[in-house]
């Protein structure tokens, strides 16, 4: 499976996602390469954690420090512009504006925003649309965003909450929505850009830094425990399932060997 579904769970904490409750997840892990112990970016925040996530660089190289986006004085090229010149189409449904800064004008064939206030349960429509969109057009790459967890889950009400644990439970409702709907026509990737505690986040702290991971397809080794991951390796992975040139200042590895 050459195509890819990334999934990104703002500020879903690894112990969050183990207490939260949803039967899927202990399945999921067992048909996944997986980890509870990756690290992201520093700062841990929202933007740059994207930002890395998608050009494979730390914040220090990409030059955005903070959720108000810098140009980068030497910019990297990033997954979107990659699979963009290697001829494949993507698409992103994302529920949190700045986003829209992790690809270049032009890269994207299809792309939805929906407002996370604007009503409720916005994962679970954003998660509808690209399903709709996948299995009316068949994209190459989709990227789908649910803030939930992190906007009225953790900033809301607090980082492991009740009200924090159930958003997770229902982001990990809609992995489950997708697996079971389109899981046998692509390679699913699930992760998270940082964690948090208390109601804030972007801090070294471990709360904050560490992250799970789950990789879904044939590349992967189904129950295999992976160590030693970065955020800064999705980018190159995504790139080596889908047969795409790297960059040379990519600082990730490709996953598929860790197996």
């Amino acid at each position: 499976m050459s195509k890819v579904i990334l999934i990104s769970i703002d500020g879903m904490r690894p112990d969050g996602l183990l207490k939260c409750g949803n039967r899927f997840v202990e399945d999921f892990q067992k048909k996944t390469s997986y980890t509870f112990s990756a690290k992201t970016v520093y700062p841990s925040i929202t933007l740059p954690c994207h930002l890395s996530m998608f050009h494979s660089v730390p914040p220090e190289r990409h030059g955005t420090l903070s959720n108000g986006y810098v140009v980068p004085v030497r910019p990297v090229s990033g997954l979107f512009e990659q699979l963009k010149a290697g001829g494949k189409k993507c698409a992103m449904y994302y529920g949190w504006e700045p986003l829209r800064n992790i690809g270049k004008p032009g890269s994207l064939v299809a792309a939805e925003y929906i407002n996370a206030y604007s009503f409720e349960h916005t994962d679970g429509m954003l998660t509808n649309r690209a399903l709709d969109y996948i299995k009316m057009a068949d994209p190459d790459f989709v990227f789908l965003y649910m803030v939930e967890t992190d906007e009225k889950g953790g900033h809301d009400s607090g980082w492991m909450s009740e009200t924090y644990l159930e958003y997770i439970n229902k982001a990990f409702d809609n992995v489950k929505k997708v697996i079971d709907e389109v899981g046998d026509k692509y390679t699913v990737i699930v992760t998270a850009d940082h964690g948090g505690h208390d109601r804030c986040h972007g801090t070294d702290m471990p709360e904050d830094m560490t992250i799970p991971m789950f990789f879904y397809g044939d590349c992967f080794m189904k129950g295999k425990e992976l160590e030693n991951i970065s955020i800064l390796d999705i980018a190159p992975t995504i790139a080596d399932i889908m047969s795409i040139d790297t960059p040379r200042e990519w600082e990730g590895k490709s996953l598929i060997n860790n197996r």
